[in-house]
């Protein structure tokens, strides 16, 4: 067994060992204080966003038109089925090539519809919003507020990609609850990884 450590001159110091156990407590508090600073860090975190792509109101009317093209009626329609979210995930991937075309032709729809109905999309009445959309179908909006796309080619570009959400195979986001798969009567379909239908 060692001898003690001798206190310094002077009497009132700290002996070594005394000064090494204090040094150890600062370095486990300064590890404990980060480790709890970075536990908070993680707790007020911002949540992640809900789409991929498209920003929030975007993607709030995209849903509005996508509600419009394929509606619900006896069974659910496209907006309900996930097609923005379909859209969107192929936005990241397959559609890549078309990410500028939604981004300016949802704000072109949104200018129009303001400018030449009255009001944002959503707020229209329900005539209001079908007219809002055949005038794009049929290019008559007012021609200032679309550069490219052209309005019939975003029209035809969203009703595309919403038929191919709603149709397709839920692995891609859309066609939710194998919607339209029990509409058209195909109990089981050949999903590659998902077959949900319980045996009949």
């Amino acid at each position: 067994m060692g001898a003690p450590d001798p206190a310094p001159a002077g009497g009132g110091g700290l002996s070594r060992r005394a000064a090494l156990k204090l040094g150890m407590v600062g370095v486990i508090g300064a590890a404990v204080g980060a480790g709890s600073t970075v536990a908070f860090a993680r707790m007020v975190r911002r949540p992640q966003p809900r789409y991929r792509f498209l920003s929030d109101a975007e993607a709030s009317l995209l849903t509005g038109i996508c509600e419009q093209l394929i509606p619900r009626d006896d069974v659910a329609g496209a907006a309900d089925t996930g097609a923005v979210d379909f859209i969107d995930r192929q936005l990241g991937g397959a559609y890549g090539r078309h990410r500028q075309a939604y981004r300016a032709g949802l704000e072109s729809f949104r200018r129009t519809c303001i400018q030449a109905h009255g009001a944002p999309f959503q707020d229209l009445p329900g005539d209001g919003r079908i007219g809002a959309l055949r005038s794009i179908e049929r290019g008559e909006a007012p021609a200032a507020l679309w550069g490219e796309p052209s309005q019939r080619d975003f029209f035809s570009m969203v009703l595309a990609h919403t038929m191919q959400g709603f149709y397709g195979s839920p692995r891609h986001g859309g066609n939710r609850g194998y919607a339209s798969y029990r509409m058209l009567g195909l109990n089981y379909p050949q999903v590659l990884g998902q077959n949900r239908y319980p045996k009949a």
